[in-house]
C-alpha cells in the first residue's frame, strides 16, 4: 500500500553499534528512511522497494524530508514494523560478509533505538565514551540550529494564502530557537488556534472534537464582519497532526469569547466558570 504526505519533516540520524539508521517522523509516527538504510545493508534499493510493495504487510510512503543539509527531498520511508519486517525476511548468511555485522546490529537494535529516541527523548549506548557523548552534544546542538533555520526557508517558501503575520511571528520565534534566545513577539500578536481556546476553557479531547469545527465556521464569519475580509490560513497542531488552521491572535480573543458565550456557554457551564476563573 503506498501513500503520500506532503509535510517536510527533518530526518533524525540514529547511531546503532554496526552502522546507523535514518528516521523521521510521519502523522506521529516513527517511520524508516529506506534508501539509505537498505544501502548500509548492502541491499538493492529498486529491487527491495518492488518487494514491499507487493507485500500486504509491507505501508511504503512518499514523504518531504529536511536532510542535515536543510535541502528538502521526497524519499520512501517505511513504519518501524515494515522495516523490522522486512529484515526479518533477509538471511544473514546470503548478505555479502561485510555487511552481516551490520544486518544483524539493525535487527536487535533498530526497534529499541528508535523507540527510545521517539518516545524517551533519546537514545544513548551504554558503551559511549566521553568523547562520544561531547560529540553528541555538538550534533544535537548544530540539528538543532539547522532545524531552526530550515523551518525559517519553509515557512518564507509558503504562498500568500498564508497570513503574513502568523509567518513573521514564526520565523521570529525560529531565529530566536537558532540563536538559544527567546522571541520578542508582543503578546496580541502571538497566535490562537481555536485548539488552544478550547483547551484553555477545559474541554476535553472528545468534547474538543466535536465542538471546534462548528466553532471554526462562526469564527471565520464573526471575523470577516468585524474586518471585512476572511481570515488568513496558518499551520497549527491540532491531535498531534499539523494542520492549515485559520489564522488568528491574541487580540482576536475577545471575538472568541463573544462567539462562545452566545452559542456554546449553556452547553458546557463548568468550561465556561473555568475559563472565566482562569
Amino acid at each position: 500500500m503506498s501513500t503520500s504526505a506532503p509535510e517536510s519533516r527533518e530526518v533524525v540520524k540514529l547511531d546503532l553499534s554496526a552502522g546507523s539508521v535514518q528516521t523521521v517522523l510521519v502523522d506521529g509516527n516513527p517511520h524508516i528512511v529506506l534508501k539509505p538504510a537498505l544501502e548500509e545493508l548492502g541491499l538493492a534499493y529498486s529491487a527491495q522497494l518492488r518487494k514491499l510493495k507487493s507485500r500486504s504487510w509491507a505501508t511504503v510512503s512518499q514523504t518531504d524530508t529536511v536532510a542535515e543539509d536543510g535541502r528538502v527531498r521526497e524519499m520512501a520511508v517505511v513504519p518501524v514494523r515494515t522495516f523490522l519486517m522486512l529484515l526479518a525476511t533477509v538471511n544473514e548468511h546470503r548478505v555479502a560478509e561485510a555487511h552481516r555485522k551490520t544486518l544483524v546490529a539493525f535487527q536487535d537494535e533498530t526497534a529499541d533505538a528508535i523507540e527510545a529516541y521517539w518516545t524517551r527523548g533519546g537514545a544513548i549506548s551504554e558503551r559511549a565514551t566521553d568523547e562520544q557523548l561531547d560529540a553528541l552534544e555538538q550534533q544535537i546542538e548544530e540539528r538543532r540550529i539547522r532545524r531552526a533555520l530550515g523551518l525559517v526557508q519553509l515557512i518564507a517558501a509558503m504562498d500568500e494564502s498564508v497570513d503574513p503575520k502568523w509567518k513573521r511571528s514564526r520565523q521570529l520565534h525560529h531565529y530566536a530557537e537558532a540563536a538559544g534566545e527567546i522571541a520578542q513577539i508582543a503578546p496580541e500578536d502571538r497566535a490562537l488556534l481555536v485548539e488552544t481556546y478550547l483547551k484553555d476553557l477545559g474541554l476535553s479531547k472528545d468534547e474538543r472534537r466535536s465542538v471546534r469545527s462548528s466553532l471554526g465556521r462562526k469564527l471565520a464569519l464573526a471575523y470577516e464582519m468585524q474586518h471585512g475580509e476572511k481570515p488568513k490560513d496558518s499551520i497549527g497542531l491540532v491531535d498531534g497532526r499539523e494542520r492549515t488552521v485559520k489564522s488568528y491572535t491574541e487580540a482576536d480573543r475577545p471575538m472568541f469569547d463573544k462567539v462562545w458565550a452566545e452559542f456554546y456557554a449553556d452547553r458546557y457551564p463548568a468550561q465556561q466558570r473555568f475559563g472565566e476563573a482562569s
